[in-house]
């Protein structure tokens, strides 16, 4: 088990995961995470608005190297950060993606603080597919059942 809710030492948050996502996915996902938790400084937010895809790999790259996250969410299965993810991870198997990512995936990671990243990654995408739920129903009767 390691401590993965430290500080940089000057009182900053360390990094843990990278957010990735089309548009302002990421940076709202995160101002999100922040107002909700004020942990939102673990993640990095990133947009590949105006990237193209040897950018968003170059720019993946970077990031992971910076900011020393081992994980990275992303916001579609197949969209272009997935790809550019399993591109960085061939060289850093170390790395773990989640895609789908959702609010409360990342609420339930910023808390996992004493597990591995791994396991951090792995336990708040449960909570992620756990939170989806289809309330009322196309049918128009009670419950859902036809």
């Amino acid at each position: 088990m390691s401590d993965n809710g430290g500080d940089s030492g000057d009182g900053a948050p360390v990094p843990r995961a990278l957010v990735a996502g089309h548009g302002e996915f990421a940076v709202g996902i995160v101002s999100a995470v922040e107002q909700i938790t004020g942990r939102g400084g673990v993640l990095v937010a990133l947009t590949n608005r105006g990237l193209g895809a040897d950018e968003i790999v170059r720019t993946l790259r970077d990031a992971v190297a910076s900011a020393g996250a081992h994980v990275i969410f992303t916001d579609l299965p197949a969209g272009s950060w997935t790809i550019a993810a399993r591109r960085v991870q061939r060289d850093r198997p170390d790395v773990v993606v989640v895609t789908g990512a959702n609010l409360p995936a990342l609420l339930d990671f910023v808390f996992q603080t004493h597990c591995s990243n791994d396991e951090a990654a792995r336990h708040s995408a449960d909570k992620g597919r756990g939170a989806m739920v289809v309330l009322g129903s196309s049918g128009g009767s009670a419950g859902g059942a036809d």
